[in-house]
């Protein structure tokens, strides 16, 4: 792979730069065309008056050794706040920045402008000439060159898979670079590319890149490391010299001068720790427990301060998530009878006050959903191939999860599933299912907080009623997490993402994708290897126009539900975050809810 790689670079040292492939835009979208224009001052919801100065406490659950976010070797996991999609890129950049308030656009940022021809084949990226490392190096076109090489050889998925859709990268001037695509790239893969994290080449050892490391990292973020105290805190320090602190993508970021970030054991530790100030925000996705639990003095007398903010995307789905490489998953006739043993009737109304809804979705409330839609033409035709893959009542939009009396032992639904364990070769030797071989059907789910064990137990009651055998066994954060990256587990409440998406991508490749089934450290959890999610899912990196993208992400959905990886549980349509008053934040949320990046401390 490095000769491969090296010889590239190499051939581009010898060829005659080709002309601009375009006229340079200041910002790429993946469907139609960007939002904001090229003299654009700031993104809508930062406040490019924000004052600057003060500090922020962020507290997580779990440990780190590590400050390498890009490896795959690390006994725990990597210290937040290097790269983060909450808490932002404090020390890693990409060529482009995203913008919240759009489904998928990127603006300038260490790339100040991009060419792209029209069927993105190919596309440059014009470096700014202000960008600086934060020991004052330029950025420069050698990084990116080396930023590639090092994740091919060393690198940790999905970083490690870039070149593979590389054919050529090469140095077209004293602040470009050209990346020419193969086949193998789809639409979406320059906009991958442009939100790919680089690295300075003079600050990496690349011999010693994938070993651990608690040595401060040099990037061009807007902090540094400050300290680190190995496992239970990171403190980053705002760069008064930021290259970027006056770009408008970045305006109005970026205005602590210190982060701090603490971890925690468990999440009632790092609750106690919120009640008495020592973290700075605290996020609860669950109403019932602000009402219940959010009844501490600084909270009454108005010193914190619950922040309820809109959301315009998807819901983040989360359930209970089966590993299919193990054979008593691999049915799915089995995965589908356990979904209809969730009884999300019982757990709304006793656990939730009848405050959530039922997540039957990957798109949940938004056009993209499958949900309630007969399939389209377009639908039928990217699912053709594949005739038994989607049963009719979801191909046809009338399927619905199955849905119980409330009263924790509804016998139609038992009944039903049972009958569908049977038809899958299960039988009931006395009290006990046992599977084809005559063996007790058990497993066990992995959780990580009080609230997880809840919802393992209701599920743990009802499955008992039939005859399975489930055991709860509870992990510190960091332990699951490991266990997550070699794939040792058999359930545990997993999530699909960090977030919900408007402009699902490669992504779904490493969430779905067959090439990323048995890969050690990706995020396909539950095992999917599909020819058919394949198949759709490319279809829907290569749409041209808005109706195929929406058609390839509804037969996605609709090969999700039939496939029953998860039992997708509840979701509340509003997002919350409990703040110390100190704090304060835009008028505007994002599309993508709180922005935490764009916050700041009030003076004095």
């Amino acid at each position: 792979m490095r000769r491969t790689f090296l010889a590239l670079c190499a051939l581009a040292a010898v060829l005659t730069p080709a002309a601009s492939t375009a006229e340079p835009q200041h910002a790429i979208s993946m469907q139609g065309e960007p939002a904001l224009p090229a003299d654009f001052t700031h993104f809508p919801y930062a406040n490019p008056d924000a004052p600057k100065g003060g500090d922020v406490t962020y507290c997580v659950i779990g440990s780190f050794d590590n400050l390498n976010p890009f490896i795959i070797k690390s006994l725990r996991t990597t210290a937040r706040g290097m790269i983060d999609t909450i808490y932002g890129n404090l020390v890693f950049e990409p060529l482009m920045q995203r913008n919240a308030a759009e489904p998928f656009s990127l603006y300038g940022l260490l790339a100040e402008s991009i060419d792209i021809t029209p069927d993105r084949k190919v596309v440059a990226f014009n470096l700014n000439p202000k960008a600086k490392w934060s020991d004052g190096q330029p950025v420069t076109p050698e990084d990116v060159l080396f930023t590639y090489q090092v994740y091919t050889e060393k690198g940790r998925p999905p970083y490690s898979d870039r070149m593979k859709r590389i054919e050529k990268l090469e140095k077209t001037g004293p602040l470009s670079v050209r990346f020419t695509f193969n086949d193998k790239a789809d639409r979406e893969f320059p906009l991958i590319i442009a939100m790919t994290p680089i690295l300075p080449k003079h600050a990496f050892d690349k011999d010693t890149f994938d070993q651990t490391t608690l040595k401060p990292l040099i990037g061009s973020g807007p902090y540094t490391v400050d300290k680190v105290v190995p496992g239970d805190r990171i403190i980053y320090k705002r760069n008064p010299d930021y290259w970027a602190r006056d770009l408008p993508s970045k305006r109005g970021f970026d205005n602590f001068d210190r982060i701090d970030i603490e971890y925690f054991l468990n999440d009632n530790a790092q609750f106690e720790a919120f009640k008495k100030g020592i973290c700075s925000v605290y996020a609860e996705a669950d109403p019932v427990k602000l009402k219940r639990d959010f009844d501490f003095p600084a909270l009454t007398d108005g010193r914190v301060k619950i922040g309820e903010f809109k959301m315009g995307i998807p819901p983040v789905v989360t359930g209970f998530l089966f590993n299919t490489r193990l054979p008593k998953f691999s049915d799915v006739r089995v995965r589908r009878a356990l979904g209809m043993l969730y009884d999300f009737e019982w757990v709304n109304r006793n656990m939730f006050n009848g405050q959530f809804q039922r997540t039957a979705s990957y798109w949940q409330d938004s056009e993209l959903s499958a949900l309630g839609r007969p399939a389209s033409d377009k639908e039928k035709a990217l699912l053709a191939p594949f005739p038994d893959a989607v049963p009719a009542d979801i191909m046809d939009g009338t399927w619905r999860p199955a849905a119980t009396d409330g009263s924790g032992r509804d016998r139609a639904v038992l009944k039903a599933a049972l009958d569908l364990l049977k038809s899958a070769g299960f039988s009931l030797k006395g009290s006990t299912l046992v599977d084809p071989s005559g063996q007790p059907f058990t497993f066990e789910i992995m959780t990580s907080s009080d609230s997880e064990q809840r919802l393992a137990a209701v599920y743990q009651r009802t499955l008992a009623r039939i005859g399975i055998g489930v055991t709860i066994r509870a992990l510190e954060a960091d332990q699951i997490q490991s266990r997550k990256q070699r794939f040792d587990f058999e359930v545990l409440i997993g999530v699909t993402g960090f977030t919900g998406t408007l402009s699902p991508g490669i992504e779904q490749t490493f969430k779905w994708g067959s090439e990323s089934a048995n890969v050690e450290g990706s995020f396909n959890l539950a095992g999917v290897a599909s020819p058919a999610i394949d198949a759709v899912i490319e279809a829907m990196l290569n749409a041209r126009d808005k109706d195929d993208f929406v058609a390839a992400v509804r037969a996605l959905d609709r090969l999700l539900i039939a496939g029953a990886y998860m039992v997708p549980m509840q979701y509340n349509p509003n997002q919350y975050l409990a703040y110390w008053t100190y704090l304060d934040h835009p008028a505007e949320t994002s599309l993508y809810g709180y922005q935490l990046p764009v916050w700041w401390r009030k003076p004095n």
